[in-house]
């Protein structure tokens, strides 16, 4: 498994509802997606920095999912580019069939 943290650093808060709205309506293309487990949307408690957190199942997948085009997306979606960041999972729990 990967883990793929991806953020947005603002110098102004991000508004808390509309990155729930930007999440309401992304939300739809990764239900299902093939080798995503999960994908979260998050805001840090300061504000500035929202992420997005992806867990997957190869490293391929994860790597070839952020093309260029896609950044460039997000960038336009969120006002700022991200920055990415490649986490090798060496350990998981999931209590979410519990």
């Amino acid at each position: 498994m990967i883990g793929v943290l991806v953020t947005f650093t603002q110098t102004e808060r991000f508004d808390r509802s509309t990155l729930a709205k930007i999440a309401g309506e992304l939300r739809g293309p990764f239900e299902g997606m093939a080798g995503l487990r999960f994908k979260s949307f998050m805001l840090d408690e300061d504000g500035v920095r929202a992420r997005n957190f992806y867990v997957w199942d190869d490293v391929d997948k994860a790597r070839s999912f952020f093309t260029e085009e896609l950044v460039d997306k997000v960038a336009g979606i969120y006002g700022v580019p991200p920055t990415i960041e490649y986490l090798d999972i060496v350990g998981f729990v999931d209590n979410s069939g519990t």
